[in-house]
């Protein structure tokens, strides 16, 4: 089964929490603060497959998580890292942010890696917090929570030469000729499900041919199958334009060249702007050779007349593609968005009234305050309200009509609020 495009949902691993504890042994009086910190949350990591042409492999894996920290212990001992999760791709895969739609890596090169989301920080131990005034410090620091990130996946065949055409025009019998490729040839419409890939050996000249499933009138709406592999030939320098200058399919060839054409068109301007080989296929069944000169005539370039069964006319098709794959430059990365991780916003705060009239504090500045404050230790709990003093959270719930006993919920700290 063919799969080009695939919702996975990944996640970087915790970091582990620091650890309170203090160093024992026997005549070794006061021996001190000996918590060691939480251990690092492992990276999520997406890295190309050589081996892999689809993504299939997603299709029932869709969550993703890295090994969270270990926690720290006493004597100092650092909790263990959590070990780094990489995914594996198909090459060409484009990685997108399913909320902002905006792509954030381009897996084009065969040993492309993009370290998406990186693991929490692991909290500090209470031997970190130890000072001259503060010897004995009975609070420590958790380790860093991450979010869970959801991601489009959808792969684009990375190929020099597109074959494009309408259904049973005989782009498949093309590939299977010039190529060492064995798509599946038969007499009826979309024999072709999948885009199929040949390498092509010409004289001392070799590149990639992608043969895309056939296109049809409003394909780039959705239309049959070949909307659905559009986005295989974004990354082609160039498009070979088959049609079946016969009609034996009871088709005018000029205007089947203007529809795969408008398709194009609609689907993308770089589509549109792409250089393109005029293919006349199945030129042995033509009744009248003038008509080639007809029809070249009508498009206003060169047609280059083939009978793929015979292999009639294909040396000189070839010839003209490695001339112009000459001249065009390279293929290159898509341009993706600017990528960052979403900083921690350790600032921020609201307070609102709950249903049983408590007061409530939420925000960034919460969610970092839960984390670095121990309540039953006395130096800590200083911190805690030295800092709602500070960022002018308790003006906020003065603001808002607090009073002598009310109750304040933030996370899971509640307290009674005294002046």
């Amino acid at each position: 089964m063919f799969l080009d495009i695939a919702t996975v949902f990944v996640k970087a691993g915790n970091g582990g929490d620091g650890v309170v504890s203090f160093h024992t042994e026997k005549y070794v009086a006061k021996g001190g603060p000996d918590g060691g910190d939480g251990g690092k949350g492992g990276d999520v990591i997406f890295k190309v497959d050589n081996n892999s042409s689809t993504l299939i492999d997603f299709r029932f894996a869709k969550h993703f998580r890295a090994e969270n920290g270990g926690n720290g212990a006493g004597k100092n001992c650092k909790g263990k890292s959590g070990k780094d999760l990489i995914i594996k791709v198909p090459q060409g895969t484009v990685i997108r942010d399913k909320k902002t739609g905006k792509a954030i890596a381009d897996m084009f090169y065969p040993d492309s890696v993009f370290v998406c989301c990186k693991g929490g920080l692991g909290g500090k131990g209470n031997a970190r917090f130890a000072t001259a005034q503060r010897k004995a410090p009975r609070f420590c620091q958790l380790g860093e929570k991450t979010q869970e990130r959801e991601l489009v996946l959808e792969l684009k065949t990375i190929a020099d030469v597109g074959l494009v055409g309408f259904p049973n025009v005989g782009k498949s019998t093309i590939l299977s000729v010039v190529s060492g490729a064995k798509p599946k040839i038969a007499g009826y419409h979309f024999t072709t499900l999948t885009p199929n890939l040949g390498v092509v050996k010409f004289r001392d000249s070799s590149f990639v041919l992608a043969d895309i499933p056939g296109l049809i009138e409003g394909a780039s709406e959705g239309a049959g199958l070949g909307h659905k592999f559009l986005r295989h030939i974004e990354r082609v320098r160039l498009i070979v334009h088959v049609v079946d200058i016969s009609g034996s399919e009871g088709r005018d060839p000029y205007e089947d060249f203007l529809t795969i054409n408008s398709e194009l068109g609609n689907y993308g301007e770089r589509l549109a702007s792409l250089p393109q080989i005029v293919c006349a296929n199945k030129s042995d069944l033509l009744q009248d050779p003038s008509y080639i000169e007809e029809f070249e005539k009508k498009i206003g370039q060169k047609v280059f007349p083939v009978s793929a069964i015979s292999h009639k006319g294909v040396e000189e098709l070839l010839a003209e593609v490695v001339k112009k794959l000459a001249l065009l430059p390279p293929a290159e990365p898509m341009e993706i968005d600017e990528y960052y991780e979403e900083v921690p916003d350790n600032a921020s705060f609201e307070v609102f009234r709950g249903s049983d009239g408590s007061f409530m504090v939420e925000g960034g500045l919460i969610d970092m305050l839960s984390r670095n404050v121990i309540l039953s230790d006395y130096e800590s709990y200083h911190y805690f309200q030295k800092v709602l003093d500070e960022r002018g959270v308790i003006k906020a719930l003065r603001d808002a009509g607090i009073k002598e006993g009310d109750i304040v919920r933030m996370k899971d700290i509640e307290f009674e609020y005294t002046e």
